[in-house]
């Protein structure tokens, strides 16, 4: 499984780092934009992400600006949403509006933080990331 994390706290990236390292490689970026440059050189490479774990508030783009550019070169390359790339967002508020948002914006689930390892684990699970 190739995961992109995108989260500005250290701390955070270092959580989601270790849980999900050992289920396969795992890429780092720091907000938005370097997610969007990220996803963009890997589709080039001819390679992609399974799961993409993206912090919504961040400095430069936050994570919803970037989910909304990500689907949008998923679609221009004729992805089918079935095949798309699985993303978890996270984020330390617990705000109603923010899950309404990270959904309309085709997100496929949904963490508070502190990120718990079991609730992330059960996450990837639902989404046939892992057995």
């Amino acid at each position: 499984m190739r995961t992109l994390i995108v989260e500005d706290d250290s701390i955070s990236r270092r959580v989601l780092e270790s849980s999900l390292s050992p289920y396969g490689e795992c890429q780092i970026a720091v907000n938005g934009k370097q997610a969007i440059e990220a996803f963009s050189a890997a589709r080039k490479e001819g390679q992609r992400f399974d799961l993409i774990c993206m912090d919504i508030m961040m400095p430069e783009m936050d994570g919803q600006e970037a989910l909304k550019h990500i689907r949008s070169l998923e679609e221009n390359a004729g992805v089918l949403p079935s095949d798309a790339t699985k993303v978890i967002m996270t984020t330390a508020l617990a705000d109603f509006e923010d899950v309404i948002t990270a959904i309309e914006g085709d997100c496929n689930g949904y963490l508070l933080k502190p990120i718990k390892k079991e609730k992330l684990l059960a996450e990837l699970k639902s989404l046939q990331l892992i057995s």
